[in-house]
């Protein structure tokens, strides 16, 4: 019992620091004493750190207004906004990842309903709302997942004897998915390669692929079925499709599932940009990872993660965002309007929209990206393309999970399945159980 007391004790610590951080920088505190307004990036995405960096340099040549851009380290961004957000100098632009990630900072955030950035938005869909009419954030990056594929190799399984397809097009369900995946792991000598999936790393760098987004897929279902779109309490109905994908993955990859915990990112995608496997479950961003190696741009395919859902012959790609833009109330009115002047920018100006679209390759929701502003990237044509057939893409219901240790714990009972340790019902425990136990947390309960 004083356990419980001290965890609930702990819980609202947080939340009440939260709230602290937004109210104990003043406007007083971050004025600039007649300097000039400044604009403060903590940008959320490592990989594109060097491209903010870039195009803050341009804006300063071009304006005379200095944008600094911080990046915070890969799975540190909640951490490093906290200690930020105290400082006098603190942000005056930061990130949220949706939902969840917007409750602990919303009243930190800047109603941007009047701002050119809001006007131009394609959709309400892409904007977290506060009370009433309030816009607290807006998505910038729309970022797609699935099941990358090499063509080539596919293609060369399916010159194979007794091969289960005759053409990529007939993997459109799991029952296909699961049969052409078990063949070729079955002639991976005769097809030069080392499995059919990359390996399903289980370390830091790689788990998040597996306990959020593979895990996004039966949760999107469930809510389907339910016709919400979030939840303090889950059923667990499609926790059997997710065990059978998963086993899939791990049974017929390029190392044993025992090896799981030391394989890293960096491991998967050297292994599908060596050509050593034809799957490989990554999104839209992890082009520049891949290209230039043994896998040419039009051998990159992605197909959607198929779990064994009726209908699934009509779903398209996972389609979503995490990267919300939030302006912090709390800065100075001159440096809240020069870092919205920034944003209008970034989303109007050349320059702004080339680095955007080419140079980081977001596909944007805003109005101002017309068709010469998309990056040349097979795995966007090939998601555009899913579109254009009408598949139904598959929301990013992940932002409404309750919490990182929620994750943390999916995460290490997936782990400890695949190494033979612990049964299913542990997946199945860490995933319902600990979603209900999570929200009671957040609650103070």
């Amino acid at each position: 019992m004083r356990k419980r007391k001290r965890i609930v004790a702990l819980a609202l610590v947080l939340c009440l620091m939260c709230t602290l951080f937004c109210s104990c920088a003043t406007d007083d505190e971050n004025a600039s004493g007649g300097t000039k307004a400044r604009v403060y990036y903590l940008n959320f995405k490592p990989e594109q750190s060097e491209d903010w960096e870039k195009l803050a340099t341009t804006y300063f040549e071009q304006t005379g207004v200095e944008v600094s851009v911080v990046t915070a380290a890969s799975d540190t961004y909640e951490s490093t906004l906290k200690s930020e957000m105290v400082k006098t100098d603190a942000p005056t632009l930061f990130q949220v990842n949706g939902p969840v990630g917007l409750k602990n900072w919303k009243d930190c955030c800047y109603d941007l309903s009047k701002s050119t950035l809001y006007a131009n938005l394609k959709s309400d869909d892409f904007a977290l709302k506060g009370e009433g009419s309030q816009v607290l954030a807006i998505a910038y990056a729309i970022e797609t997942y699935g099941i990358i594929y090499n063509k080539e190799l596919l293609n060369n399984y399916i010159e194979t004897d007794k091969a289960v397809i005759s053409s990529p097009e007939e993997i459109n369900n799991f029952e296909t998915l699961k049969a052409v995946a078990e063949d070729i792991q079955s002639k991976r000598e005769e097809l030069g390669i080392k499995g059919a999936f990359t390996s399903a790393g289980m370390d830091a760098s790689s788990d998040w692929r597996f306990k959020t987004h593979l895990a996004n897929v039966p949760i999107y279902y469930e809510y389907l079925d339910e016709g919400v779109k979030s939840s303090d309490a889950i059923k667990g109905t499609y926790l059997e499709n997710y065990k059978n994908i998963w086993d899939l993955y791990i049974n017929n990859s390029t190392v044993e599932p025992s090896q799981l915990l030391s394989k890293t990112d960096e491991d998967a995608v050297s292994e599908f940009a060596l050509g050593e496997a034809v799957f490989y479950q990554n999104g839209t961003w992890i082009y520049d990872d891949i290209k230039g190696y043994e896998v040419d741009d039009e051998d990159i395919g992605i197909l959607p993660i198929y779990i064994g859902v009726e209908g699934e012959e009509n779903q398209g790609l996972c389609t979503g965002s995490e990267n919300y833009w939030c302006v912090n109330k709390n800065a100075s009115s001159e440096d809240i309007e020069a870092t919205l002047t920034f944003l209008d920018w970034v989303i109007t100006s050349e320059q702004g929209k080339t680095a955007i679209s080419q140079d980081m390759g977001f596909v944007t929701p805003f109005s101002t990206f017309t068709d010469e502003y998309v990056a040349d990237n097979p795995l966007l044509k090939a998601a555009n393309d899913y579109i254009a057939q009408g598949k139904t893409p598959v929301a990013w219901t992940f932002t409404t999970m309750p919490s990182e240790q929620w994750k943390d714990d999916v995460g290490s009972a997936l782990l400890k399945y695949a190494q033979g340790t612990q049964e299913w019902s542990a997946v199945e425990d860490a995933f319902v159980g600990g979603w209900a136990t999570q929200f009671r947390k957040a609650k103070g309960e």
